[in-house]
Formats: C-alpha cells, structure tokens, sequence
C-alpha cells in the first residue's frame, strides 16, 4: 500500500486505537504532530517509531516547527530563535547571518531527525509587510531578496541532516491583515504587484532546489476568486508553469477558517487535490478526519505519490542523546543560542 493524499493528527503522546485504525486507511499517507504530542526526545522517538510500524511502507511524518514562536518541541530540545532574528543580523552583518541560518537550519534537522521526524513545514518564505501579526516576526525579513538568502542557508543546514524543506505560504500571506486560521484573507494587489514582491523568495527557492510547498489560504481576486490553495490558476499555471516547480505540495489544515469558504471537508479536500496538492491536512477535528476518509474518491497520481515518497527524511546515524556528545553539533548549538539574546555580535569575533 503506498502513501495516500491525506495527512492526519494524533491524539496525545503514544497511538490510541483509534489513531491506529485512521494511519491504517489506504487514503492515509503522513502524520503531523503538535506539542501535545510531545514529553521529551525518548518519549518522541517511541512515538515516530511506533507510527513508522504501522504501515510499510512508511507514513511521512511532520512538524511544524520552525522556531519562535512556532516550535511544537521545546523541553529537550534546542531553542529555535525567530526568523526574524536572522534578518536583524542580516541588515549589517550579511555573511554571518547566512552562516547562522544555516547553522540554525543544521541544529532543527539533526533533532528532528534523530527523533525519527522526516521534516518540518519550514521556512517561511512570506515578506514581513508590517501588516500580518499571524506571520509577523516568522518572517525572516522585509526584503524579498534578504529572504531568498537566508532561507537558501537554512535549506543548506537542513540538508546536511537529511532534512528537504517546505516554503510557505504561497505566494505570500504577509500583505494581509486577517488571520487565515480566523477567517479569509483577501489581498487585494495586481499580480505584477505579487510578482515583484512576494513571488521572488518562492522563484530563487524553487531554483535553489526547494523539496515542498504550502500554499496560502488568501484569496487574491485580481488573478482568482479562490483561495490559492484551491486555485489552479496559482498552483499549476504559475507555480509549477511559471516558476517550474516539480516539488510536492501540501495544503494549509483545510480546518481552518479560511479554508471553509470550499465548503464540506469532502468538498476541501476534493479542490485543493484537483487543485494541484499532492497532500492534504486535516488537524484537529477528529470528527473531520472520519468523514474524509469515508467518503473521499480520489485516484492517486503516480506524480503524487514519487513526489511524497521524496519528502522522506534521509537515514540519521544519531540518537538524541548522541547528538549532544558531536562537536559540530555543539558548536552550532551555541551559536544558535546566542541569536537574539543580544550577543550576536560577540559572535563575530
């Protein structure tokens, strides 16, 4: 049985029944986990093995963990800073902010992996407008081009742990003011206006070999009337047209608000899949979940399927505990440690 197009939650720390009964239905092909999935790096580890021995082959698994404010693991594991800590650094000391980021992207991957987590939805690849308080200081920065640098640093530090990298949210959620997990952003700019703008960190990063994307739950009525994770005009003109990426896509959680201007679950899942996603995310809504995989039809592309079937994390040789006895490990782990405590520039010396 290969992977389906629906990626699902879990209840708390270990499989229930009912988690186990949901990852075993063929419509099934990831798992995403949150911090109440989470006690401590052993505890996660029992955890992705135990998902891992449900099926084979095995079911990706995720996180969104980016650092900031978003990281759903923090007892045992790194502090991830802002992204936005990065691009301060980069407004005077351009070369050691890239060198952080990759060091930053280095220290998340070789956690996550040791603890048998495939990969992370990250980077955020939105431009800071000075308007979105949902993607604020998750932005690296201001500067498309800025933003295009740092994030290629951090998909090198990802990379050396085996780790691919998921861009989000195309192609931008940072103009807009309303929350998307609250209700439905519309942005109301031209394309060309987007395209100058927001769509260059997405075009460099596609160059740069980005693995994944995640689409936006934005409307942008000047190029469509849906949502550009529901909108072929955004995700196979011009994303895979235009910009020539070949990597996987995955949904925003089609439970969030702005999602449900689609309708039913049903009906989320069946136009963002039409649309061009290659996975979906229900999370949350148990009851949700249920319904999907009872009553979605959905016939999976053979692209679909080698396209998640990439998104695997590579083999990593170190246990958590292993991690913290590498030299490369705990230099970088340092230095991450200083970002944003105001001893970045003691860095430099």
């Amino acid at each position: 049985m290969g992977l389906g197009p629906i990626m699902l939650d879990l209840a708390g720390l270990s499989l229930t029944a009912e988690d186990e009964r949901r990852l075993r239905h063929p419509l099934v092909g990831g798992v995403i986990l949150f911090t109440r999935n989470y006690a401590s790096p052993g505890q996660l580890q029992a955890l992705t093995e135990a998902i891992h021995a449900v099926r084979s082959p095995t079911l990706l698994i995720a996180v969104d963990h980016e650092g900031g404010r978003v990281q759903r693991f923090r007892e045992g594991f790194a502090k991830i800073p802002a992204m936005r800590e990065l691009g301060k650094i980069w407004d005077t000391h351009p070369h050691r902010a890239r060198h952080l980021a990759q060091q930053t992207g280095y220290v998340l991957a070789a956690e996550l992996r040791a603890c048998g987590v495939d990969f992370s939805f990250t980077p955020v690849l939105d431009v800071d407008h000075g308007q979105s308080s949902v993607i604020g200081d998750r932005a690296f920065h201001s500067n498309p081009q800025a933003i295009a640098e740092l994030a290629h640093s951090l998909l090198l530090g990802l990379r050396q742990c085996g780790m691919h990298t998921v861009g989000k949210h195309f192609p931008g959620h940072g103009f807009v003011t309303a929350d998307s997990h609250l209700a439905i952003p519309v942005d109301e700019r031209s394309f060309v206006d987007i395209e100058m703008n927001d769509l260059i960190p997405f075009r460099r990063m596609v160059s740069y070999g980005l693995a994944a994307v995640m689409p936006a739950h934005v409307i942008y009525p000047k190029v469509d009337s849906r949502l550009a994770g529901f909108s072929p005009v955004w995700l196979k003109t011009i994303l895979r047209g235009q910009l020539g990426f070949e990597g996987c896509i995955f949904s925003d959680d089609l439970s969030m608000e702005g999602a449900k201007a689609e309708g039913g679950i049903v009906a989320r899942a069946q136009a963002a899949l039409k649309a061009g996603c290659d996975m979906v995310l229900v999370c949350n809504n148990p009851q949700a979940a249920d319904e999907l995989l009872k009553n979605l039809q959905f016939e999976m592309p053979v692209t679909s399927r080698a396209r998640l079937v990439q998104m695997r994390g590579k083999p990593h040789p170190q246990s958590a505990a292993m991690l913290r006895t590498q030299p490369a490990f705990l230099k970088a782990l340092e230095e991450v440690a200083g970002i944003g405590i105001g001893n970045a520039e003691l860095l430099l010396t």
